[in-house]
């Protein structure tokens, strides 16, 4: 690193340290934030060796060809999330959050590790891996329920399947289309509908109320900072404008650039866990 980089991350590290002292923060995290806890992102230095595309919510609900593909994928996958563990930056978001510094917490992740931390006024953006929906009677069960239930519709399969397998952003893992044909997808408990884990797709709307009550977290706050993620996709990066717009300060830190960088009065390209950690020191 360069004398001037130097300089520049000082100085944006202090930004940082800052808006955060002087709370009413909001935190809008995003995927880089969990890579540390072994779930990769999608834009950012973990997300370069993805091989499968995210599955869209038209492609699911328009076949059972689809649906099996997903579910198989994410039976093997749903693993990794499940045993994934907060790190050193989710620890520190929760620790910011019981000083009292945020006014709330927006992520992007479907993963539940914030929660896990022990953070709180947590608002899943795109919902949450942990919990599944029936797309006919709006029945919501634990993804742990699911599981077992598929476990026993088809006893063997993963054992079959898990040679080399690696976990994927969206909690699922690389299967090709041979290897989806013989797994067995079951139905709704309750009206035998289709179910679909409890998460936005792509191609799906975040839910007007949800998006809504993000707005009014961001006209509460004095400050936005954002957390690991490239702000690529509208459903975040609205925030960011919003957040601008209404002159509040945006910080971003990120590994890599940012659709919001040119919004942000800092912008600090560093690991997100020895960062965060290095700000609560800096909190006394």
């Amino acid at each position: 690193m360069t004398q001037l980089s130097e300089t520049r991350t000082a100085g944006s590290f202090g930004t940082l340290v800052d808006v955060v002292t002087s709370g009413r923060v909001l935190i809008l995290s995003g995927a880089g934030l969990s890579t540390e806890s072994g779930i990769p992102d999608y834009r950012g230095p973990t997300g370069l060796a993805r091989r499968a595309q995210p599955m869209t919510y038209q492609a699911f609900t328009g076949g059972a060809a689809a649906r099996r593909r997903y579910w198989a994928r994410s039976y093997l996958g749903w693993r990794y999330i499940a045993r994934a563990e907060p790190n050193d930056g989710h620890r520190a978001v929760a620790e910011v959050s019981r000083r009292g510094l945020l006014t709330g917490i927006i992520t992007q992740n479907v993963d539940g590790l914030h929660q896990a931390a022990g953070a709180f006024g947590v608002t899943e953006l795109h919902g949450s891996l942990h919990r599944v929906i029936c797309l006919s009677c709006g029945q919501r069960t634990a993804r742990t329920e699911l599981d077992r239930r598929l476990r026993a519709a088809n006893p063997g399969w993963d054992a079959r399947q898990a040679t080399g397998l690696s976990p994927q952003p969206d909690g699922d893992a690389v299967l090709d289309d041979e290897a989806t044909e013989s797994f067995q997808v079951v139905d709704c408990s309750a009206c035998h509908g289709v179910l679909k884990p409890d998460v936005v797709f792509f191609g799906e709307n975040v839910p007007r109320p949800r998006a809504e009550a993000c707005y009014a977290m961001v006209e509460r706050s004095k400050a936005l900072v954002v957390l690991g993620s490239s702000l690529t996709v509208m459903s975040g990066f609205r925030y960011v404008r919003h957040a601008a717009g209404l002159q509040r300060p945006v910080v971003i830190v990120n590994q890599g650039a940012t659709r919001g960088d040119a919004y942000a009065a800092a912008t600090l390209d560093a690991p997100l866990g020895r960062t965060l950690t290095d700000l609560v020191a800096a909190l006394g």
